[in-house]
């Protein structure tokens, strides 16, 4: 038996656990017996290619991930993955770019499934290099990567004043993420390993308590004086290409006048 198809079985109970179902709950879903679940999830049974295909779809998963189970399976992929560049995805790109610019002077930016930071705007460029003054050394063609900001001593959470109350929280949103897409992971512990350092240990079992506030808001000391912001996500409806399926675009707002002020004034 070759490797994919001996690591079939762990891909499918990851992504179930990552849902927080119980096998009994996904095969009312799908139509199967919790039998045949447990028989497939155990490698004593092979789904077929509409299965899997359903089983994935009702666990939502990423597409690239819905592609690596078939594949472990013994099928062709089902999706295709083209570059951002790509002609084929010039309609999605010139989308990209209008909200953006709309966006300015607030920080909003594209990123991948990885949080690599693909395209920027003024303001995030502005946050970026006001919080981080070193970024503005990199190199034009630099990768940047949320999760290595958040994880390097000089990076975002060095001016984060609230860093006991958003990192926690961020952190365990960050686990969740690594149940579907275990390539985070080692940038995850690293982010884990910098909280530790900074907090203790008994500050990253905090993420459940009461929150102060009703959203995730980060607030940094800066020569402009405190900034805050709140997030919020923008992703392609029903993406039939891995990579539009796996791109998000944050858009940063200011959470109270004086970061709105200090943004008009700086950026605007």
């Amino acid at each position: 038996m070759n490797e994919p198809t001996q690591s079939l079985p762990i891909t499918l109970q990851r992504a179930r656990k990552a849902r927080r179902l119980s096998q009994l709950e996904l095969s009312m879903r799908i139509g199967v017996s919790q039998r045949h679940v447990s028989f497939v999830e155990s490698g004593r049974a092979r789904p077929s290619r509409d299965l899997l295909m359903a089983w994935m779809g009702e666990l939502d998963t990423p597409l690239a991930l819905r592609n690596l189970a078939l594949l472990q399976a013994g099928f062709a992929p089902a999706y295709g993955t083209a570059r951002l560049g790509d002609p084929a995805l010039a309609q999605a790109n010139e989308a990209l770019t209008q909200l953006l610019h709309a966006h300015d002077p607030t920080p909003a930016l594209v990123i991948d499934a990885e949080w690599n930071v693909l395209q920027m705007n003024r303001g995030a460029r502005w946050l970026a290099v006001t919080l981080m003054p070193w970024v503005a050394d990199l190199a034009p063609d630099a990768t940047i990567n949320i999760l290595d900001l958040l994880a390097h001593p000089e990076g975002f959470t060095k001016s984060m004043v609230n860093l006991h109350e958003v990192g926690p929280v961020f952190l365990a949103q960050l686990m969740n993420e690594v149940s579907v897409q275990p390539a985070l992971a080692p940038r995850v512990d690293a982010f884990a390993a910098l909280l530790r350092a900074r907090l203790g240990a008994r500050f990253l079992h905090r993420a459940g308590l009461q929150p102060a506030t009703p959203m995730l808001t980060p607030r940094y000391a800066t020569a402009h004086g405190e900034l805050a912001f709140f997030s919020m996500f923008t992703t392609f409806g029903a993406p039939q290409d891995i990579t539009l399926s796996s791109l998000r675009v944050e858009h940063m707002f200011a959470a109270d006048p004086t970061t709105r002020d200090v943004l008009r004034t700086q950026v605007g």
